[in-house]
């Protein structure tokens, strides 16, 4: 059995018992989050597709952690104008793992 999740503008295709970093969550460690916008579950041939989201169903996942990915360096030059700009980006990501899929 599997979903297909939207959380922070993304989209994931998770299954239970699986480990995956999202975007920030504004939860602490240890608890659990509901994760209610679920696009699409399949479970064996059967396959529930939502118009948008499929109604009653929801993902549970355990919050493991959070952190930040490796430096993202951005570099911009303008030729023969003296123009160099660098910066440095760390997004933020939650870590979680999957613990049940509830179908609607």
């Amino acid at each position: 059995m599997y979903a297909v999740i939207k959380t922070g503008g993304k989209q994931y295709r998770v299954q239970s018992g699986e480990k995956l970093k999202v975007e920030l969550l504004s939860v602490e460690v240890g608890s659990t989050v509901d994760l209610d916008q679920v696009l699409l579950v399949a479970d064996g041939e059967d396959i529930t597709f939502g118009r948008p989201l499929v109604a009653g169903a929801k993902v549970t996942a355990k919050v493991l952690a959070h952190g930040r990915h490796d430096k993202v360096k951005i570099f911009k030059m303008r030729r023969r104008k003296h123009y160099q700009k660098h910066q440095g980006h760390r997004q933020g990501f939650t870590e979680v793992q999957i613990d049940s899929i509830v179908k609607g």
